[in-house]
């Protein structure tokens, strides 16, 4: 593959780009044959996406069929790699509702009781082995695993790139051989999105964002991943046909039983973390439920399907709930029920910038003594401080996507409902919190002041 200007293209489709582990950790790319016939209908997009692939000759790349507003029944084989996580368990029990027998398949088990016509089964996606023989009778994957999304975790770069990279390889590789047909992938608005405003971007207009510019490893490695997705569309299957591939690039999931990411942002309103705001005041962003998000991801694999026209293959897809929120206020329902009124002083940007850099060096550098909390990354500030919006059209117009309705107001209240047991004294005191996030500016200015005059 190749980046021209900030654009990521597939520079010859024939050919599916896949990495291979290398010297020091690293990747690099091989090339495997795929059988492309000379002449065959191609779209490159300035987001990576190419064209449509299929082996049938139902299958039109030109053709974007109105899918119904549901996603219809369908059986088969379903593997659902991040299967005991939030999202991926979600998804894995839809699967099962609708007569498809699911392999939920996860390094943790899941806290929920696995649904019926659904299996779990502990395992790694970057044993290759172990992937390769869960996958016997498959005939679609939906790969959600990842790693690094949030907090501590952002920081631990081989583990990231090992699970993202690594893993992703693994299941393109499984695809081929084992001729799974279709391979539906989780990515994320941030492969296009390096701390710009952007304001309702579409997937035609929005470029990938050159892998240097991400200042995140979860961020350079989901793109990646991406990428290898969308270039392995159109590879030759063993025992014949093609791999179809979309991805899909939701912004930030909520709903009921999420614990991870609303977990982090409470303790952080109780840590007075958000007693202030920063950044542009009219920043707004995108959110998903977690059920839009189950319904994008059963619409597009069906529109990997020769009935629908193969319609999504070699596509890439913004999904979210149709609306942009500004972070602070959208929170206020959390503010509210917590006891804390929403913020009213306004800090620089830089400042709080420069916090988050002190905080994440100290945190690596202390990593072998003392397990010290990550209290916000540069990612995390970046996000809320700049407006990244996008339109959900595509998916409305090619796939059927409509979202429901959801508060967050009600999932806020369920997840407080479900901790009214928990201690918290783990919390830091708020003014322990904000002494340490005055000094860690402080040290901030004083840090860039000295480098400035050198």
């Amino acid at each position: 593959m190749k980046e021209t200007g900030s654009s990521c293209q597939v520079e010859q489709l024939p050919c599916a780009c896949l990495l291979e582990p290398g010297t020091n950790g690293h990747y690099t790319q091989t090339r495997t044959r795929s059988s492309w016939t000379p002449g065959a209908p191609l779209r490159h997009r300035a987001n990576g996406a190419v064209g449509a692939w299929c082996s049938s000759p139902d299958c039109r790349a030109s053709s974007r069929l109105e899918a119904p507003e549901q996603p219809h029944r369908w059986g088969g084989k379903a593997l659902v790699t991040g299967g005991a996580g939030f999202f991926g368990f979600r998804l894995g029990r839809a699967l099962a509702r609708q007569g498809t027998s699911v392999i939920l398949l996860d390094l943790h088990k899941p806290p929920w009781d696995v649904p019926d016509g659904a299996v779990f089964l502990q395992g790694d996606v970057r044993d290759y082995d172990n992937l390769y023989k869960i996958c016997a009778g498959v005939d679609c994957i939906f790969h959600t695993a990842s790693y690094g999304m949030s907090g501590p975790e952002q920081l631990k770069k081989e583990q990231v790139e090992s699970v993202n990279v690594g893993g992703t390889n693994n299941v393109i590789n499984v695809c081929s051989e084992r001729g799974i047909s279709r391979l539906v992938y989780t990515s994320t608005v941030n492969v296009v999105f390096a701390g710009r405003p952007i304001e309702e971007g579409d997937e035609d207009s929005i470029p990938c964002v050159p892998l240097h510019m991400h200042i995140d490893h979860y961020s350079r490695t989901k793109a990646i991943a991406d990428r290898m997705v969308l270039a392995a569309n159109g590879r030759s299957l063993k025992g014949g046909g093609l791999l179809r591939t979309c991805v899909l690039r939701p912004s930030g999931i909520y709903g009921p039983e999420e614990r991870q990411h609303l977990h982090r942002v409470m303790v952080n309103v109780q840590r007075r973390l958000f007693s202030f705001s920063f950044g542009d005041p009219n920043a707004r962003m995108n959110w998903v439920h977690v059920d839009n998000l189950v319904m994008a991801h059963l619409l597009g694999a069906e529109g990997l399907t020769p009935e629908k026209g193969c319609v999504a293959s070699g596509q890439a897809y913004f999904i979210n709930d149709g609306e942009s929120v500004n972070v602070f206020e959208w929170l206020r329902p959390l503010f509210e029920r917590l006891g804390y009124s929403r913020p009213l002083i306004h800090l620089p940007v830089s400042l709080v910038y420069s916090a988050a850099v002190l905080m994440e060096r100290l945190h690596v550098a202390l990593r072998p003594i003392v397990e010290i909390p990550l209290l916000l990354t540069r990612n995390e500030v970046r996000n809320v401080a700049v407006s990244h919006t996008f339109k959900i059209e595509k998916a409305r117009r090619e796939l059927g996507f409509s979202p429901k309705k959801y508060s967050f107001a009600d999932s806020v209240d369920q997840y407080l409902q479900s901790q009214h047991n928990c201690s918290g004294s783990s919390l830091l005191d708020s003014r322990l919190f904000l002494t340490f996030l005055l000094g860690m500016v402080v040290l901030g200015l004083t840090v860039l002041t000295l480098w400035k005059e050198h």
